[in-house]
């Protein structure tokens, strides 16, 4: 299982939201380039991003950010937030980025995932961000009635690189992840899910590797608060 620590990008800063509320914004770090060096350094293989203001706006806001990232890591990035267009995509494959997560798109539009996924494959996850099993857009602020399992399968054999399935009433409320409707979703479909929201000690890392069928975790503010010590949280998927 691999860990992704996450930097969430808004006006520049690195920060985490609770429960996916913009105005419930923590900045913990006005150098988000440093902070990806600082991961990096501890031995990450991955990085998570998201361009918080993007995601609202529908297109990139935080780009500066997200170059200077990629200036002063090595380790391969996926960006979600604000990619909802071929243009955009191949504008940051092209800078760099490893994987793009599409999420508002997958709904409005899956055929762009479906052209994305093929023109570059491995290239291109969805990200699934939901309430109560019911698949959230635009930033999280609207909801629609398209049930969690239903859009997954949608993509089965579309060469989609991974689904980044996010429970937003867990997200940076380190109160643990939804353990079980990640692996309900895992078992479901056969594209590789990377589980979101919540991750916030090794002993949720630990349920979540338990499981057999998560083949990722994000973390964000628990990494920030010092709840989880990124070096040893490694050591816990890798074993």
């Amino acid at each position: 299982m691999i860990l992704y620590p996450a930097i969430d990008l808004k006006d520049g800063n690195a920060v985490r939201l609770l429960r996916g509320e913009m105005s419930e914004a923590t900045v913990f770090n006005t150098d988000p380039a440093a902070q990806a060096r600082a991961f990096q350094d501890a031995g990450c293989e991955w990085l998570h991003l998201v361009d918080l203001n993007g995601a609202f706006a529908g297109e990139p806001v935080n780009g500066a950010a997200v170059e200077a990232i990629l200036a002063k890591t090595d380790v391969p990035t996926q960006l979600g937030g604000g990619i909802r267009d071929m243009a955009t995509i191949e504008m940051w494959l092209t800078k760099g980025i490893a994987r793009v997560i599409l999420g508002t798109v997958a709904v409005e539009d899956p055929d762009l995932v479906r052209q994305a996924a093929k023109a570059f494959p491995g290239k291109v996850a969805v990200g699934i961000d939901a309430r109560k099993g019911r698949v959230a857009t635009k930033g999280w602020a609207e909801e629609t009635d398209v049930m969690v399992t239903d859009l997954a399968r949608a993509f089965e054999d579309a060469g989609v690189a991974a689904i980044i399935y996010t429970d937003i009433d867990r997200d940076g409320a380190m109160g643990g992840p939804n353990v079980q409707a990640t692996a309900d979703l895992a078992r479901a479909t056969s594209i590789p899910v990377i589980a979101s929201g919540g991750v916030s000690s090794l002993a949720d890392l630990s349920a979540l590797k338990a499981t057999g069928v998560i083949s990722g975790a994000i973390s964000g503010r628990a990494l920030y608060d010092g709840a989880i010590d990124l070096t040893e949280a490694l050591k816990e998927v890798r074993s």
